[in-house]
C-alpha cells in the first residue's frame, strides 16, 4: 500500500485516540530510519517527573517473559511480537521523539524469578513500562512488585479475570469473553451436556475450570464428568486418556499449557481420540503451541480465542507479512503473540495522549484509547481490559485454524456476578 507521508502521519498519531498504524507500518518497512526526519520531542524535565529512564533521545522499557523452560514454547512469540512493534515505532519516530531501548529479562518459567526480575527492571533499571508475563502465576508473582514500585505492566495473555490493578493493562480476554462465551458456543453448536475438564496445575487453569464448572452446571444445566490437573511439564497422560474413554464426555475442555500440550495431543491421537469421534474445545492452544504439537495431532479440534493468524483483514495481512519478514516464513502468530504486539502501541498511545512518561499520567490518559490492531479495533476500558470478540477456530492439518464463528464486541467484566 502507498504510505502516508511520514511527518504528517506522525503528527496525526499524536492527536488521534486511534493510531493510523498502517501508513506508519508501511513507512517503517519502506523508509530507512533517519533521525533528521523527526522533530525533537518535548523537554525531558517536562515529560519525566518521577525519575524514569528517559533522556532527551531515549526511553527504556522492559521485556519480561520466559525465554527458557516449559513456557518458552508459548512466550517466544510474545517476545518477538513486542520487539517487532518496538522496531516499527522506533522506525516511525519513537515515542515523544525518543527511541525505545529494551532491557530483556528471562523469567525462565519460574514465578519467583519473575518477581526478582520485575524488581530489577523497576528499581534498578527504572524502566518506563514493562511488556511481560504469560501465565497467571507469573503475573500474580510480579503484581505486588508493580503496585509497590508504581510500575506499568502490559500483560498479553487471556486469563481467568477476577483481577484489576491500576498498574496493569490486560490485553488478552478475561473469562466472560473467552470461557463463558466459548462454552455457550460449543453447547449450542454440539448440543453438549457432559464435559471433562483437563488443565495444568496452577492458578489460571484451576480458576478457569472453576468458572467453567459453574457455567456448565448453573447456566448450561450440564454435567462435569471429570476434572484433572497436572504439573507444568507433565508428559504422561495415559491414565487420563483411559478415564476419558470410560466417561465418554460430549466435550473435552482443555486448559493444558506449555510443553505439556505436545505430549497431551500426540497421546490423544495415538489412543484414537480424534475429532471424528470426540469434540474437544481448548482455551490454551494457539498457533504457537500447534507449531510444537503438529497440526496432524489436532485436526478438527476447536480453540476459543480472539485472534487467529488466518483472519482475513487488511491489518492482519500486513502484520503477518511484517512478522514473517522479520522472523522467517515458517514462524507463526498465535492469539497471545498478536495481543503482545498491541502492548507497545497501546503504551505509546497512552504516553502521547498524556504528553508524559509518568506512570500515573499514562494510566489516567489510557481509558478510551482505541487502536486498529490486526485482530480488529480494540479499545481500553476503564477497568484496564480491552473490549474483545470471541473467535472460534477449527484446526487444520497445516497448523492453521479455520475461523468458524466470530461474536460481536464483548465488554470486559473481570468480576462476573456468580462466578467468584
Amino acid at each position: 500500500m502507498k504510505p502516508t507521508p511520514l511527518p504528517s502521519t506522525l503528527r496525526a498519531s499524536r492527536h488521534a485516540s486511534g493510531l493510523p498504524w498502517l501508513p506508519m507500518l508501511a513507512a517503517a518497512l519502506i523508509v530507512p530510519f533517519q533521525t533528521s526526519l523527526f522533530a525533537a520531542g518535548p523537554p525531558t524535565a517536562q515529560v519525566n517527573t518521577t525519575g524514569l529512564a528517559v533522556t532527551d533521545t531515549e526511553v527504556t522499557v522492559g521485556q519480561l517473559h520466559s525465554a527458557t523452560g516449559t513456557m518458552a514454547i508459548s512466550e517466544t512469540g510474545s517476545i518477538q511480537a513486542e520487539q517487532l512493534a518496538i522496531d516499527q515505532i522506533n522506525a516511525a519516530g519513537g515515542v515523544l521523539g525518543r527511541q525505545i531501548k529494551v532491557i530483556k529479562e528471562d523469567g525462565a518459567s519460574d514465578w519467583p524469578t519473575f518477581a526478582e526480575k520485575a524488581k530489577k527492571l523497576l528499581v534498578n533499571d527504572k524502566v518506563a513500562s514493562v511488556m511481560g508475563c504469560w501465565t497467571s502465576a507469573s503475573r500474580k508473582a510480579v503484581l505486588p512488585v508493580f503496585e509497590k514500585e508504581n510500575g506499568l505492566l502490559y500483560y498479553p495473555t487471556f486469563y481467568e479475570g477476577l483481577e484489576q490493578s491500576k498498574n496493569v493493562f490486560y490485553e488478552g480476554q478475561e473469562a466472560t469473553q473467552q470461557i463463558i462465551a466459548g462454552l455457550d458456543w460449543i453447547a449450542k453448536e454440539k448440543k453438549a451436556k457432559t464435559f471433562y475438564l483437563i488443565g495444568s496445575d496452577y492458578i489460571w487453569p484451576r480458576t478457569s475450570a472453576k468458572i467453567a464448572r459453574k457455567h456448565i452446571e448453573n447456566v448450561l444445566k450440564g454435567t462435569v464428568v471429570g476434572e484433572e490437573f497436572y504439573a507444568l511439564g507433565h508428559t504422561q497422560f495415559g491414565s487420563l486418556i483411559n478415564k476419558i474413554k470410560l466417561k465418554k464426555p460430549d466435550v473435552i475442555y482443555g486448559i493444558v499449557v506449555g510443553g505439556s500440550n505436545v505430549s497431551f495431543y500426540k497421546q490423544l491421537k495415538a489412543a484414537g481420540i480424534t475429532s471424528n469421534k470426540q469434540t474437544l474445545l481448548t482455551i490454551s492452544v494457539t498457533e504457537d503451541e500447534v507449531l510444537g504439537i503438529g497440526g496432524e495431532n489436532l485436526v478438527g479440534f476447536y480453540s476459543a480465542m480472539k485472534y487467529f493468524q488466518s483472519m482475513k483483514t487488511p491489518e492482519n495481512e500486513i502484520f503477518v507479512k511484517a512478522f514473517k519478514a522479520k522472523y522467517g516464513e515458517k514462524s507463526v502468530i498465535g492469539d497471545v503473540t498478536q495481543a503482545a504486539y498491541e502492548g507497545p502501541w497501546l503504551w505509546k498511545l497512552g504516553v502521547e495522549k498524556a504528553q508524559s512518561f509518568d506512570v500515573d499520567k499514562v494510566v489516567a490518559a489510557s481509558a478510551g484509547i482505541t487502536f486498529k490492531a490486526p485482530e480488529g479495533e480494540v479499545k481500553i476500558h476503564e477497568n484496564h481490559h480491552l473490549w474483545s470478540k470471541l473467535v472460534i477456530g477449527q484446526w487444520g492439518m497445516d497448523g492453521q485454524a479455520k475461523v468458524l464463528y466470530q461474536s460481536g464486541e464483548i465488554e470486559p467484566n473481570p468480576f462476573p456476578k456468580g462466578y467468584q
